[in-house]
């Protein structure tokens, strides 16, 4: 019987004694004796090796009765004689479950990841890692046998048990969240040394206040490796499993492991490892050896042969960021395998989902039938719609691309190589190959792919495209294949490499997005990949602002459609968001977030991770091995603003706060929407986003000679909403109906207006109004009523479809209609028509589009032809982003201390004077700027006849390049002229404060010129048109020229 070295418990856990080891030994015989099952001269030598030679660990016999030993050994025993002659057929697999954990059992040759049968390591991580938290939480400890089951096999016991936590202080507060002794589980503080104690202590310490993984190991008397990882609770998935594939592929093992859990939300795995027997094999056989034993384990060919145990520990430890941010992939059998290293997985399964979003599917022939067809015919249009949208959906599946990359794990070698060859070494000098070589000698010399590149220069693009095309036996997979080649010769910067990460992300050229699809250029793009989610971020320009918000999906369909229209949604949100920002000097961006279908629990988690991602690729890294200097091939820094959006809104000041932990210098202006204790200006407290849709409202009643009090009106978003319960606050028309996310409200007469302004006080939803207050005429139905009958007879099979399509019903008919809320696109070129009556007359007069890209530009074009008045989003909902871009001024200019005293709510909870005063300042230019966007519109509207809907993008265009152009011309040199400008495009309240030379003083250049063009451009557009006369702009500036030199 072969023994392998057990490891040294020095200064370590205590060992497991069982006292009455002999007793229960005794029952386990006289139980076989009864069953029959062993032959009884063979009991007492079964028996025998079973306890003393295998080597279990004595936890075993202390937690298995007497009756599950017997039934395990009978199983063992018959497996052993089933597979006579063929040891490597045994398998040995048992599974107890009790009300407070479970007990695995199963054989494994150590180094070698199981593929097929029962994966309890991946069982305990879904059942029981992954779900906890300090209410609830498991500690696993594992034991590998130290004889092995049979003779010839060189496969040993594995043990887990799993048990519930009993913390000695459940709810830590203040001193005790960092007090081991405090946050710790009972069985674990009876069983750890102090040596033991010391160390987490230090990792726990150093979780709580960093994001990712805590990596640390040291060395055992015995020659092998401790390696211990802390991290948050919750913050990745199937780790523990993940773990296991990555020190096989290793060729290493692990004798014994644990999983500790604290009540402080910090969770703590510690692997014993050692090389397995063929890996020390192999290592002495010299460098350069590649021979083998007839048993070796198949992920030998990922490894080198000759690596160290030094070696392959530290290059683990790299790799465990990795697995932290992406554990499991669809790739994960070929990297158990050894047919993929993990950094090839992980590099596979970013390709696969790049490849999902930007495969170029509608191809020439689109291109051709668009220039063919009429962008203004809505026949037109509507044909070309449903052809993009098919083709979009049919062409590439995520099955389809995941197949093809599957079967074509070469080329992900060589893709993966030529993205490594320029993000993990700098191409500034030296040949390819030297440079390689030379960082590997010092850094990453076990890695499988990287050792690839020690072998051969790799690739080139051009060389690239020829293999793919060489090597695909068809169009979709040349295809596939060639948008991973796309994909790396556009990221300009990833954090792929960086030693502590929580998500992967990456700064992409976003030159390869097809113009026949996105006509616009985006200024920057960011893909951030995490466990739990998939996001973007597109601006277009340097200093841009906009939201982040979460996308859920109801179930498996619902996810499918929110991913293959993520960045399309993306795109179109920032870009609206740009023209919405005319009037300040950030452009226009947005970052979506969307949670994988496992994930709809974790908004938050996902949130962090997409945040912290992006800050690694907007900071440099200062701290080797934990933030290093990445490849830069942008060349400058970044900065960006971030701001609420949908089901992010009570993250703000997280993220600010994490920002500063970072050491980012910008963090005060990171994000908006925080809370008042940090400087924030919520937009809901203030109506910011209403009073910029109202003011549209008021303009059509003041040009009509309308009364408000008069006018119907539909609404969707409810009084539980910003922008919708605003609106209730501040207009005083006859709402007939609202809709929102619990129903649909209705009342011919006239909703109460007082029962809409409590909910919307209280910021409940409709389905909290009270229903007497209802006319008979009136109704309420909540998504989840089924088989309703109205007061007019109409049958309403299921609340949820009645609600998600009411905003086209019959009913839904009003003097105004004002979207503050609904989903991208719930008008367009398939719906709209539903909007009329059978003779041809819109159902609403009067449209202000208050939500983002409620309508299509199509729809839109349609309604305005039918003669309805309509103001699109773009120029209507901007008063967030101007509330936004003054709150980010306030930060930029002010220091720290004057921003704590001047725009942060007091420690006696009061509001400084000059946050107030500064607070009313904003609102009255958010009213300014949209009723001179609002003129501008109905007069140019009426005296071209042209769409306010082409007005307001063209409007939005002259602005922005306008603006564009001003920053490149020597007017901002003009000191006369800049003070005046700027005196007057800055806040009265901030210059009184703290004056206008310290302003320019303080705040970043570019971000000056930026206010300085955005101000000319915007009040010489709004006076002047879009069509102005050629000596128009001489005269506007001639006026300045002459109040400067007065001024001089």
């Amino acid at each position: 019987m072969t023994v392998l070295d057990p490891v040294s418990t020095n200064s370590d856990y205590t060992d497991n004694v069982y006292s009455g080891k002999q007793d229960h030994r005794a029952q386990v015989c006289a139980i076989l004796e009864q069953e029959g099952s062993i032959p009884q001269h063979l009991i007492d030598t079964e028996v025998d090796w079973f306890y003393n030679v295998l080597g279990l660990d004595d936890m075993y016999f202390m937690l298995e009765a007497p009756t599950a030993v017997a039934r395990h050994l009978t199983s063992l025993y018959g497996s052993q004689l089933s597979s006579a002659g063929q040891d490597n057929l045994i398998s040995v697999t048992f599974q107890t479950r009790h009300e407070s954990g479970a007990v695995f059992i199963h054989n494994s040759v150590p180094g070698v990841s199981k593929t097929e049968g029962p994966h309890f390591e991946q069982m305990i991580d879904a059942e029981y890692l992954d779900i906890s938290v300090p209410q609830k939480a498991y500690r696993v400890e594992s034991y590998r046998s130290r004889g092995k089951v049979s003779k010839s096999l060189d496969a040993s016991l594995r043990t887990y048990f799993v048990n519930a936590c009993d913390f000695v202080n459940p709810t830590p507060e203040g001193d005790a969240v960092n007090d081991i002794a405090q946050v710790s589980d009972r069985t674990f503080l009876a069983k750890a040394t102090p040596h033991v104690l010391d160390l987490y202590g230090g990792v726990i310490a150093k979780v709580l206040c960093r994001s990712g993984p805590v990596i640390v190991s040291d060395e055992l008397p015995n020659g092998g490796y401790r390696l211990v990882i802390g991290y948050r609770q919750r913050s990745t998935q199937g780790f523990y499993s993940a773990m296991s594939d990555l020190y096989h592929y290793y060729s290493m093992y692990s004798s014994r492991k644990y999983v500790e859990q604290f009540s402080n939300g910090v969770t703590i795995i510690s692997l014993y490892l050692d090389l397995a027997k063929h890996a020390k094999k192999l290592t002495h056989s010299g460098a350069g050896s590649s021979s083998t034993s007839s048993n070796a384990s198949p992920v030998l060919s990922a490894a080198i042969p000759h690596a160290s145990i030094d070696e392959c520990v530290a290059q683990i430890k790299k790799e465990a960021s990795l697995l932290f941010c992406i554990p499991n992939t669809p790739f994960q059998t070929l990297f158990k395998t050894g047919e993929l290293s993990v950094q090839e997985a992980v590099y596979a399964n970013v390709g696969w989902i790049f490849a999902q979003h930007f495969l170029n599917r509608l191809g020439s022939e689109y291109a051709t039938l668009a220039e063919i067809l009429d962008p203004n015919d809505a026949t037109d249009v509507e044909v070309l719609a449903k052809l993009k949208k098919r083709l979009r959906q049919e062409t590439f599946t995520r099955e389809l691309v995941l197949d093809i990359l599957l079967r074509h794990r070469e080329l992900i070698k060589d893709l993966y190589a030529h993205f490594a060859h320029v993000h993990y070494v700098s191409a500034d000098s030296g040949s390819a190959v030297s440079k390689v070589a030379d960082r590997l000698k010092a850094d990453l010399h076990v890695s499988l792919s990287m050792t690839r590149l020690q072998d051969q220069e790799p690739l080139s693009s051009d060389e690239l495209r020829l293999k793919i095309t060489r090597v695909t036996t068809n169009d979709h997979d040349a295809m596939v294949m060639r948008a991973l080649l796309d994909f790396n010769e556009h990221v300009l910067k990833t954090n792929f490499y960086q030693p502590t990460k929580v998500a992967l992300s990456f700064r992409m050229d976003p030159g390869f997005l097809p113009a026949i699809e996105y006509p616009t250029k985006p200024y920057g793009l960011f893909l951030i990949i995490g466990n739990e989610f998939r996001g973007f971020h597109v601006r277009f320009q340097d200093v841009a602002r906009g939201g982040i918000r979460i996308v859920r999906s109801r179930n498996a369909e619902a996810f499918s459609i929110n991913q293959r229209t993520l960045f399309d949604e993306n795109y179109s949100l920032a870009s609206t968001q740009h023209r919405k920002n005319k009037d300040i000097p950030e452009g226009g961006s947005k970052g979506t977030i969307l949670l994988n279908p496992d994930a709809q629990d974790k908004p938050f988690v996902a949130f962090e991770k997409y945040v912290d991602a992006m800050l690694d690729l907007l900071l440099t890294g200062e701290t080797p091995g934990i933030k290093n200097r990445l490849v830069d091939r942008l060349g400058h820094n970044e900065i960006l603003f971030f701001g609420p959006d949908e089901g992010t809104a009570g993250y703000m000041d997280w993220a600010s706060q994490h920002a500063r932990k970072r050491g980012a210098p910008f963090w005060k202006a990171f994000t908006t929407g925080k809370s008042q204790t940090l400087g924030g200006i919520p937009h809901d407290t203030y109506g910011m986003t209403t009073r910029s849709v109202h003011q549209y409202v008021l303009g059509i009643i003041r040009q009509l000679g309308l009364d408000e009090s008069e006018c119907t009106k539909l609404q969707t978003g409810g009084p539980d909403g910003d922008l919708g319960s605003n609106e209730i606050k501040i207009s005083h028309d006859c709402t007939t109906a609202i809709v929102d996310g619990s129903g649909v409200l209705y009342d011919p007469q006239g909703i109460d207006r007082a029962e809409l302004a409590r909910l919307a006080d209280a910021r409940q939803m409709i389905q909290e109004f009270d229903t007497s207050k209802l006319s008979s005429d009136g109704f309420r139905v909540l998504v989840d009523d089924f088989q309703i009958t109205l007061p007019d007879g109409t049958h309403v099979q299921d609340g949820l479809s009645f609600r998600n399509t009411f905003h086209v019903n019959p009913l839904a008919a009003a003097d105004f209609f004002v979207p503050c809320g609904g989903r991208p696109e719930s008008i367009d070129i398939n719906n709209v028509g539903k909007l009329f009556d059978a003779d041809g007359t819109a159902r609403f007069k009067y449209v202000v589009e208050g939500a983002n890209l409620f309508f299509t530009q199509d729809a839109r074009l349609r309604l305005e032809k039918a003669g309805v008045h309509l103001f699109k989003d773009a120029s209507a909902n901007k008063g967030g982003v101007t509330s936004s871009s003054l709150e980010v001024l306030a930060a930029l200019s002010l220091t720290d201390d004057e921003f704590g005293r001047l725009m942060c709510k007091q420690s006696d909870g009061s509001l400084p004077a000059f946050y107030q005063e500064y607070v009313a300042g904003v609102q009255n230019a958010i009213e300014a700027n949209a009723a001179r966007e609002f003129e501008c519109l109905w007069n140019e509207s009426k005296a071209t006849g042209k769409s306010k809907s082409v007005l307001s993008d063209d409007l939005s265009v002259a602005i922005v390049e306008l603006r564009k152009n001003l920053e490149s011309t020597t007017l901002w040199d003009n000191v006369a002229l800049r003070h005046l400008i700027m005196r007057e495009a800055l806040p009265a309240r901030l210059l009184k404060e703290i004056g206008l030379d310290t302003i320019l003083a303080r705040v970043p250049l570019n971000y000056l010129k930026a206010i300085f063009g955005a101000y000319l451009a915007s009040h010489f557009v709004y006076e002047y048109g879009t069509s102005p006369s050629q000596f128009a702009f001489f005269e506007f500036m001639s006026r300045y020229y002459a109040k400067a030199d007065t001024a001089v």
